[in-house]
């Protein structure tokens, strides 16, 4: 599990950015419980309470002995998301010594929800001590006070086996039952977060308008942006027999979705909308992204960008984008996407890098492993990218002529797997091989170039080739 520092943050950007994915990646191993936050979300849902349940429960005759067994409704307190992760928390504490694993609580979408009323007390239990537990502890209801003993209880849920010794943690605690910090814990008197319980959320820069959190709560958490950027996946829109590189749409269309609500929030993040083997269809393209697009950004607005008909007089609307079989308009979207992309980024599928077979860093899964120039276990993909690096670094006074021709493939790698070059000019790097190369770069003449990145089984030879000619040693490491 990644190293991990924040207690309590919120990530937050634009939707489709990635933000449940960087959590998952970042709590990966770890133990994560996680809820969602909607506008009917309450202390109840958050905590727990009494429900009514179903449960079997004996029938007895008249001589007071056992008959039968009939399910009948009970009420029994129900432990929610909150409560389960407080309590695993502690657990978790007590049995951790000096390596206390951390336990996760995850609320996805926190702004759909009404924060001061979800959190009702516990929104003091978010101020922590230098030492990463709550600075002022608060007293838990009779219901919870009991349900919280239990669970610690031997025998109970979350039982604690070591004991508990968390004294030190808070200086001045005086309690109101007589007894130490350690003890009014595990007794379920009054609630503390302990420095093992992370609580992270997510939340859509779309959505803050649903229920405003108020400045008190805000700074209580630390804010981590997750910006709209190329995942590299190389996802196509695909439109009949064409298609256009998402990414370059997703570009595009960010900037004219600035340009009509002057804000980054209604903007596409990468995964706004997921592709099935590295497609995105025009079905799919329809319903989820241009719906999107005419609901909640355009269509208040400047609606030009939805003319798709020929006709002069036709009215603009998001029917123009299904046919009278309710099926969907190819025409109507590829009018749409050249209006975005332009047309010179409808491509059909000839004019595509050819996949090989990749994993998504686009290594060849043959899984070898390099070290070249002091860094060892590198893939062909940054392999293939550091020789050229090195060789740029080491000519900074020639031009981009020069350094294109030094670096041009040579007979040995097929036409298809030259893509656009070693290096090519940063205004020839458009759609599907916008993902192939990596940072712009500027020649000594002024030139921005960028620098391929699309090394794999079938020309990371010539780049090794290459190398060796320059006197730098490759090595390879099998596993």
């Amino acid at each position: 599990m990644t190293n991990i520092k924040n207690l309590q943050q919120i990530f937050f950007g634009a939707p489709g950015t990635g933000k449940s994915y960087e959590i998952n990646e970042l709590t990966n191993g770890g133990s994560v419980i996680r809820t969602t936050f909607h506008p009917d979300s309450d202390y109840s849902t958050f905590v727990g309470a009494y429900k009514p349940v179903m449960e079997e429960t004996p029938v007895y005759g008249a001589q007071g002995v056992e008959v039968a067994k009939e399910k009948r409704i009970t009420y029994s307190y129900v432990k929610q998301a909150f409560l389960k992760a407080y309590l695993g928390a502690w657990q978790k504490y007590a049995k951790g010594g000096e390596t206390v694993e951390p336990q996760f609580l995850v609320i996805e979408e926190i702004n759909r929800g009404n924060c001061a009323q979800i959190f009702g007390d516990l929104f003091q239990l978010l101020d922590r001590s230098d030492n990463g537990f709550s600075t002022y502890p608060i007293e838990a209801d009779s219901d919870l006070q009991n349900e919280i003993k239990k669970a610690f209880a031997e025998g109970g849920e979350y039982v604690i086996e070591n004991g508990l010794d968390v004294d030190d943690s808070m200086d001045g605690y005086t309690s109101n039952y007589g007894e130490t910090l350690s003890d009014d814990i595990k007794n379920g008197r009054v609630l503390l977060l302990p420095n093992n319980f992370y609580i992270w959320a997510t939340m859509n820069t779309s959505d803050q308008s649903l229920f405003p959190i108020d400045s008190a709560f805000k700074r209580r958490w630390d804010w981590r942006y997750v910006k709209i950027t190329d995942a590299g996946k190389a996802w196509k829109i695909k439109c009949g027999t064409e298609y256009c590189d998402w990414w370059t749409f997703v570009e595009e269309i960010n900037k004219k979705i600035a340009k009509e609500t002057s804000s980054d929030d209604k903007k596409l993040g990468y995964f706004f909308c997921k592709a099935k083997d590295g497609v995105i269809t025009a079905d799919k393209f329809v319903s989820k992204v241009l719906f999107y697009l005419w609901n909640d950004v355009f269509k208040d607005g400047d609606i030009s960008l939805f003319k798709v008909s020929d006709e002069p007089e036709a009215e603009i609307c998001f029917d123009a984008f299904y046919d009278s079989d309710n099926k969907v308009n190819i025409e109507a979207i590829r009018t749409f996407l050249v209006s975005v992309v332009g047309e010179e980024n409808i491509k059909t599928n000839d004019d595509a890098p050819i996949a090989v077979d990749e994993d998504e860093n686009g290594n060849a899964i043959d899984y070898t492993k390099y070290s070249f120039d002091g860094k060892s276990r590198l893939s062909k993909k940054d392999l293939g990218y550091n020789i050229v690096m090195k060789y740029i670094n080491e000519h900074s006074d020639k031009t981009f002529a020069e350094l294109q021709s030094d670096l041009a493939f040579d007979d040995t790698v097929d036409n298809k797997y030259r893509y656009k070059g070693v290096l090519a000019r940063a205004e020839e790097i458009t759609g599907s091989y916008t993902s192939c190369f990596g940072a712009e770069q500027k020649s000594s003449d002024g030139v921005k170039y960028k620098v391929l990145t699309w090394w794999n089984k079938y020309n990371i030879d010539f780049i090794i080739k290459f190398a060796k000619a320059q006197g730098w040693a490759v090595n390879t490491v099998t596993e």
